[in-house]
């Protein structure tokens, strides 16, 4: 078997123990935003759970946007891969409409999350073009499979819109619209497209 040489640019692939070990100060940095939120997760407290040196810490990440990219990178793709293979309602098996708002509230959770990582995460962390075109295509898919008539693309923007970060942040924040309140009137607006 030929030897592949990596393309000019490429990242070389990761060894296994270098990616077990990433995936543990990922983990521990999920368990200290769960306690302390993201504005509390340093390099130091990483480093402390981890029970590893600092330099490891920043060896691994180069810095703290580098740490709050990787973890919006992950919790991309997890989300991504329960749409494609996990369980229903958000993975496959489920009715459409049960798919749709699975993926509108876990999308909610999740933005809630990466708001303050994209925040800390400076330009490192702006969703990367694949992202944002995965999670269109999918709403498009379901609304074709639900039989909504109109412009497809312009209604899964539409419902997508209000779902991203800076929206969100600013109706839960900054208007002080309870969380569970948003997450029906999303679901109605859902229903008046779909329906319409």
């Amino acid at each position: 078997m030929p030897i592949l040489l990596p393309l000019v640019g490429d990242e070389p692939p990761e060894r296994a123990d270098a990616a077990r070990n990433r995936e543990a100060l990922l983990a521990a940095a999920d368990e200290l935003i769960a306690e302390c939120g993201v504005a509390s997760l340093t390099m130091d407290a990483l480093a402390t759970r981890a029970g590893v040196g600092k330099g490891t810490v920043f060896r691994r990440f180069d810095s703290r946007e580098g740490l709050m990219a990787a973890l919006l990178n992950r919790s991309e793709t997890q989300f991504q891969a329960a749409i494609l293979s996990g369980p229903p309602p958000l993975g496959p098996g489920a009715a459409p409409m049960e798919r749709l708002l699975a993926f509108g509230h876990t999308r909610i959770v999740l933005n809630r999350i990466h708001g303050a990582l994209i925040m800390a995460a400076g330009r490192a962390g702006e969703r990367s073009y694949a992202s944002v075109s995965f999670t269109a295509m999918h709403m498009r898919y379901l609304l074709g499979e639900l039989g909504v008539r109109g412009d497809i693309p312009f209604l899964a923007t539409a419902l997508l819109a209000p779902l991203e970060a800076p929206i969100l942040e600013q109706q839960v924040e900054i208007d002080e619209m309870d969380l569970a309140r948003f997450v029906e009137a999303w679901d109605d607006l859902v229903r008046r497209v779909v329906g319409g």
